[in-house]
């Protein structure tokens, strides 16, 4: 795979210096650059590293144009948005292997499967009943299709994934290897220490343009469906339990975790090792930091945080027998404050 500049500029609407039919073949950091790559500075602090570069092309912010000048005799791209920029072009040389359509023969497909046009399904593929596949999706092998999926266009399904009954999944999905989604969601009721299994009749419906990635495990819903609305990406390890919903275009980092019936809104970034627990509503455009434990609602839009940083063991260690005094100390504090102020009555009527 490879572009010119003209044909990159072009479609980054950006403003060119350099040789247009330069021919670009790879994006690469800095430090690994080589001629026919394109490279990009999005913070000032790399633009020391311009002159070593050996990159044909830089993609910059218009305010670093002179001082990389005299240093760096390559083209530039130039674009509001360099980190914008470098994902753009990523996805245009993109050389991500792509199966050609074909079905594979030791694959299992029920006769009632409605397979799109230029589908391409794997060897140990099982398809149950009445499932349906959109053109130029790609179901990779040992993935298992529950009875009544269903699939939209231009899905990439990775090896090993598990999708239970009437899942539903949108167009230009990808869902990376050894994901589950649609399994039972955790609802038990205790009768005099026995759990009784609380049966999970909804769904999980996924939008358009969501990425799920490997290894996470996404719940059905308990009686109402759990959805994932467009545009979500998910990363690897997460849990997404029974009748959550989350939002258009948030953004959920590896290890986190979101309990039952909490509603996250519309592009949020949650952060990775988030521990969110049910029944809670989160607004719009809340960033959530790594590690953080969420046991209450969000109701404005910013960032939140509550994990400590590190300390050396011997400090953690110390700071732990002093959060264990905190009771002790703030009873102390106060009974303290209670016999100052009886001391302050005392002076005060004695000087009346």
């Amino acid at each position: 795979m490879s572009k010119s500049l003209q044909d990159i500029a072009q479609y980054l609407d950006a403003e060119l210096i350099g040789e247009p039919q330069c021919e670009i073949t790879a994006v690469l950091p800095l430090d690994r650059a080589n001629v026919n790559s394109i490279s990009f500075i999005n913070d000032a602090k790399y633009l020391e590293l311009v002159s070593a570069t050996k990159c044909s092309a830089l993609i910059i912010k218009p305010e670093y144009r002179q001082s990389i000048v005299s240093n760096y005799d390559g083209a530039l791209l130039i674009v509001n948005d360099p980190y914008l920029a470098f994902a753009k072009v990523s996805q245009l040389l993109d050389s991500t292997p792509k199966p050609i359509a074909i079905i594979s023969e030791k694959s299992s497909i029920s006769p009632s499967a409605v397979i799109g046009k230029n589908v391409f399904i794997g060897d140990f593929v099982s398809i149950a009943e009445n499932v349906q596949i959109g053109d130029n999706s790609i179901i990779e092998a040992g993935t298992v299709l529950a009875e009544g999926v269903k699939i939209g266009t231009g899905c990439r399904i990775y090896p090993n994934t598990s999708i239970y009954y009437n899942v539903q999944i949108g167009n230009n999905c990808i869902v990376h290897a050894n994901a589950v989604i649609g399994s039972d969601g955790f609802g038990y009721a205790n009768e005099k220490g026995s759990w009784i299994k609380i049966p999970q009749t909804g769904t999980v419906i996924i939008g358009n343009n969501v990425e799920v990635g490997a290894h996470t495990a996404i719940d059905r819903g308990a009686l109402d469906n759990t959805v994932i609305s467009d545009g979500v990406i998910l990363d690897n390890h997460i849990h997404i339990a029974h009748n959550v919903q989350i939002g258009e275009n948030t953004a959920i980092a590896g290890c986190s975790a979101i309990a039952g019936s909490t509603k996250v809104g519309a592009n949020c970034t949650i952060a990775g090792r988030v521990s969110i627990i049910g029944h809670l509503d989160i607004c719009d455009k809340v960033h959530i930091t790594a590690c953080t434990f969420v046991n209450k609602s969000i109701t404005k839009a910013g960032a939140y945080s509550s994990a400590t940083t590190f300390q050396t063991n011997r400090d953690w260690q110390k700071s732990t027998i002093r959060f264990r005094q905190l009771d002790d100390m703030w009873r102390k504090l106060k009974s303290i404050g209670k016999e100052l102020k009886e001391l302050k009555d005392t002076k005060e009527d004695k000087e009346k």
